[in-house]
């Protein structure tokens, strides 16, 4: 009973670094990245598809990403979601190919990634102490139901505290690495 609570716990955890790391790739560092602009919503025939089902997204060099729909007709479809993104990306058009150039970032916009980055690992800390929160009241819920004695429940509890440290230590790391790779020029 014990294991499978940490093993959920651990695994809600590594869902939680996951999605963490999925907001991460789509900011913007300065350098061209196809994860940029892959989740954007194109309409495709009536329905919101993302980018990366309607076309393919190369990296030309360091600073363009090259935008290729597989359908010619949806070239105006895919300039206008890249318009429309909060990315403020300007394509340039010439027949079916779409080429990104991405502007060098000022010290102001890489400030305010900063903040967004932050704010990111904040709200994946606080998932992260939630599932540390639900586990504990599991295993105080299998005491109060006589399934486990207390010695397991303090186990439990810093065993769940250790998950909990590492899920934490991880996207620190992550930030940490992330931070380095915006501030550089």
């Amino acid at each position: 009973m014990l294991n499978d609570i940490k093993n959920d716990a651990a695994q809600r955890m590594q869902k939680c670094i996951q999605a963490f790391l999925g907001d991460m790739k789509k900011l913007r560092t300065g350098r061209a990245h196809p994860s940029l602009i892959e989740h954007l919503k194109v309409d495709f025939y009536g329905t919101d598809t993302p980018l990366n089902q309607v076309a393919n997204i190369a990296v030309e060099d360091g600073r363009t990403l090259v935008v290729t729909p597989w359908d010619k007709t949806t070239v105006g479809a895919v300039e206008k979601a890249i318009h429309k993104s909060d990315l403020h990306l300007t394509p340039n058009t010439a027949g079916t190919v779409i080429r990104i150039p991405l502007p060098p970032l000022t010290e102001e916009r890489r400030r305010d990634i900063l903040k967004v980055v932050r704010a990111d690992a904040e709200g994946a800390r606080v998932s992260v102490r939630n599932v540390r929160r639900d586990a504990i009241a599991e295993v105080k819920e299998a005491v109060k139901e006589k399934i486990l004695t207390q010695d397991d429940e303090r186990r439990g509890g810093e065993e769940i505290q250790k998950l909990t440290d590492k899920a934490i230590a991880d996207i620190e790391e992550h930030l940490a690495a992330k931070e380095k790779e915006i501030l550089q020029v």
